[in-house]
């Protein structure tokens, strides 16, 4: 009625214009010459002659027009086709980031390489176990001169399984076997194999046996092998997926698939071999078994002597008379009681280690913290 209106468009009920000059909303208080509207369904037919009196452009929309068609299918088949692109986007990269497959990086082993020109181990740090060093001296001279072998159609074992327990240096002399022998050293813990998707455990056994024989000659070093190993008759199995069993199947696969030949050699250590599936144990596989024991009173000695060697020695300090105070002490445990001595002498202000300080070390592993009691 004010002759502000330019034109109006109407889609059903709902009514859009244009007004010559701006004019307020009554809610929020902005202006503008474009206004929104409902035009009830039980409202007159005035409003149209009323508009055409003011000469009011009129248009009109249909509401039920049908979509476009590409919008339809747009909305129909655009996320598939998403997910399609995506997909094969996660595909491809995985499939350039290397040996893992579909699965990238998961499928990837976890081995640590330890390089070969400067080994941080060899046999000289190895002292105590005299029998099982001569052990694996066979294995050092086989990655050294192979050919010695070959000649007299002898073949190295695949895999070596040091046997003991906890402490006794089996990890220390995997590592001695591959600095001797100056061979890339694939470093891992069966533990590191499994993980919840399954399917990752298989992917990383291949891709760490990838990797060992294209840097043949080489060692390939599984810790704690009872935790992929175990007897696959010892428990109860849901389902067909297990990832342990799995990953044990592919362990079995590779060591089947490779030549000795190749001069690849694996080692693997555990504590627990009464555990361990027969098909690990048998000739082809983990065809040697070393078992490394605790040193002796003299194997004691030449471990202490390894470990001190860093360490300022008072003039006092008998390590035989130490050795034979610490009966059934492992590697590990002598290592510690060594560091003990040390913090000991170290927090008394000591420029050396005395006798005292090992025999305080010694009541502190064996007995722990001294109790004061009145």
């Amino acid at each position: 009625e004010a002759n502000n209106v330019v034109s109006v468009t109407s889609t059903g009920e709902s009514i859009n214009g244009v007004t010559k000059a701006s004019v307020a909303d009554q809610s929020s208080g902005t202006k503008s010459t474009k206004f929104q509207t409902q035009r009830p369904a039980f409202a007159t037919d005035d409003l149209e002659t009323l508009l055409q009196q003011h000469n009011v452009v009129i248009n009109a929309k249909d509401p039920n027009a049908a979509t476009p068609l590409w919008v339809t299918l747009l909305f129909s088949f655009g996320p598939a086709i998403l997910l399609v692109l995506g997909f094969l986007y996660l595909s491809r990269r995985a499939a350039s980031a290397g040996a893992g497959g579909i699965l990238g990086s998961f499928g990837q082993s976890r081995a640590r390489l330890y390089d070969a020109e400067r080994p941080a181990v060899t046999f000289e740090d190895v002292a105590g176990i005299d029998e099982v060093k001569a052990d694996l001296q066979e294995v050092v001279d086989f990655l050294r001169e192979p050919q010695k072998y070959q000649r007299l159609g002898g073949t190295m074992p695949k895999g070596v399984l040091l046997i003991g327990a906890p402490g006794t240096g089996k990890t220390l002399l995997a590592r001695a076997v591959a600095g001797e022998a100056k061979v890339p050293f694939f470093s891992i813990a069966a533990s590191e194999f499994v993980e919840a998707i399954v399917g990752v455990g298989a992917s990383r056994v291949r891709d760490l046996f990838t990797k060992a024989k294209a840097a043949a000659p080489s060692i390939i070093f599984i810790d704690e092998l009872d935790a992929i190993g175990r007897s696959r008759s010892a428990a109860i199995r849901f389902g067909g997926n297990d990832e342990q069993e799995q990953t044990l199947n592919q362990i079995l696969t590779e060591m089947d698939g490779f030549d000795s030949r190749e001069g690849v050699i694996v080692l693997a250590a555990t504590n627990r071999a009464d555990v361990l599936d027969p098909a690990l144990l048998r000739p082809g596989r983990f065809d040697r078994r070393v078992t490394v024991q605790p040193p002796d009173r003299r194997g004691r000695a030449a471990i202490l002597r390894i470990h001190t060697r860093s360490v300022p020695l008072a003039p006092d300090v008998d390590l035989d008379q130490v050795a034979g105070q610490t009966p059934g002490l492992v590697g590990a445990d002598l290592k510690n009681l060594v560091n003990e001595a040390a913090l000991g002498a170290a927090r008394t202000g000591e420029s050396a280690v005395t006798m005292a300080d090992f025999a305080d070390a010694i009541e502190r592993t064996l007995l722990g913290t001294e109790r004061k009691i009145l």
